[in-house]
């Protein structure tokens, strides 16, 4: 439960919650992910019997990680400590993920939401706006993208990589885990009145701009290619009809005007079509969205080279224009022209030699790209490789030696003062052999004999 100042309901979620577990036999936690509470919450969520885990950088999406990666648990079920949602209701959840699901949703809508729970402008306009976004840019089945109730695998979502730190951080769950094809199941669920007195951290307008600016950013399809596609035919074939006269429908007369604005549409179309393109392969090449077969395809067909003959196609015929309106500036002495005739050559020679450009440089910015995506091992020189071995063996050699020669120098020591020793002792029996002699001669007694051994 992510937490911030809820000291007045904290306790009743942590007690629900594991009343859950006890009437269940569920090993289980409850992990308060405070995000710098000033109110008391973590001592009272402490005392209610949950693990406090601190976080320190702020909002929505940054406290549920932080308590997510602490969790110890297998499957991780996450929910506002505001009392809006019944902890005691997290059997289904739980039967679904032990039946093989990835990420299992809650659904408000199905549930039920009780009167004063959610703001009108959230329960009619917020929240199925933005869940038909999500379901129309990604082809996901989710009718509540927003529900604050879920649980899943946790080493599941923690393969997703999610980085987004506020309320957005909802929606990329769900928008990553479609992606990766994720079994994401729904179950009913219910939303009561929060238990608090103070207003919500939600905040309408700036978090349901950051939750559609998120699902926008994640369909490069919905933000550029199918806009731009749509203004490339419109352009293109207001600008066929009109460069060989005035188009009339009905009692309204489109001229050279529309042309003009037909051939900035075909620009801008052409434009958002290649920032599709180049969004997506980075979006690829830096994981943040799964590699597509095909958005490769066009990358291995469209090389260099023929974007730039693509380019130099359109630039040669954008020239042919602009020589055939000095032709036709010539005919007329170079005096004034009839903007209605000049304009339906200028027009569509000028928007050529846009297009060609913008062709030739995403050509050259998709190379660019390449460049990391075709990176190779570098290559080693077998020479160079053999001498740095050699190298190494000889320090290893002249690192050993001074150890090899104090040794060799003990153990010469060791061996003179062996021979020393033996020395020693065939004098000493050569001594006591002399001693022996001269008692037997000379009758000396057994404590000479002693003495001269």
């Amino acid at each position: 439960m992510p937490c911030l100042n809820e000291a007045e309901t904290v306790e009743t979620c942590v007690r629900k919650t594991i009343g859950f577990f006890d009437d269940n036999g569920i090993d289980g936690e409850v992990v308060i992910a405070d995000n710098g509470s000033t109110d008391g919450s973590q001592q009272l969520a402490r005392d209610a019997g949950a693990r406090v885990v601190p976080v320190i950088d702020k909002g929505y999406g940054n406290a549920l990680m932080g308590g997510i990666r602490a969790a110890r648990g297998r499957y991780v079920a996450m929910g506002d400590a505001d009392d809006s949602y019944d902890f005691t209701t997290l059997g289904p959840f739980l039967d679904e993920l032990r039946d093989g699901a990835d990420l299992v949703m809650g659904n408000r809508f199905k549930g039920g939401i009780a009167d004063g729970a959610m703001p009108p402008l959230h329960r009619y306009l917020g929240n199925p706006v933005l869940s038909f976004v999500g379901r129309l840019f990604f082809g996901s089945k989710i009718g509540d993208f927003h529900c604050g109730l879920r649980a899943f695998d946790k080493d599941a979502i923690l393969r997703l990589g999610l980085q987004t730190g506020g309320m957005e951080f909802a929606s990329e769950m769900v928008v990553k885990a479609t992606l990766q094809g994720y079994d994401i199941r729904e179950v009913p669920t219910t939303l009561s009145p929060d238990g608090r007195t103070r207003a919500p951290h939600l905040n309408t307008w700036r978090d349901g701009w950051r939750h559609l600016r998120f699902l926008m950013l994640y369909s490069p399809r919905w933000l550029f290619l199918i806009p731009g596609l749509v203004f490339m035919t419109l352009g293109l074939l207001a600008g066929i009809a009109l460069s060989t006269g005035p188009v009339t429908v009905g009692e309204i007369a489109f001229d050279v005007d529309t042309l003009v604005g037909a051939g900035a549409a075909l620009v801008i179309g052409f434009q958002a079509v290649l920032f599709a393109l180049l969004t997506k392969v980075y979006a690829m090449q830096e994981g943040f969205l799964p590699h597509d077969q095909r958005v490769q395809k066009i990358i291995d067909w469209w090389s260099l080279e023929r974007g730039l003959l693509l380019g130099g196609l359109l630039a040669v015929a954008g020239l042919g224009g602009l020589v055939a309106s000095l032709l036709h500036w010539r005919v007329n002495s170079f005096g004034e022209l009839d903007p209605r005739e000049s304009l339906r050559i200028v027009v569509p020679a000028a928007t050529a030699l846009v297009m060609s450009l913008q062709a030739i440089f995403a050509s050259l910015f998709v190379s660019i790209l390449g460049i990391r995506r075709r990176q190779h091992p570098p290559v080693v020189d077998p020479a160079e490789e053999a001498a740095g071995v050699v190298d190494a063996a000889a320090r290893r050699v002249a690192k050993d030696e001074p150890a090899k020669v104090s040794a060799g120098r003990a153990a010469g020591t060791a061996r003179t003062t062996g021979n020393a020793g033996k020395a020693g002792n065939a004098g000493k029996a050569a001594a006591r052999k002399s001693g022996a002699t001269k008692a037997s001669k000379s009758d000396v007694s057994d404590d000479d004999g002693a003495s001269g051994k």
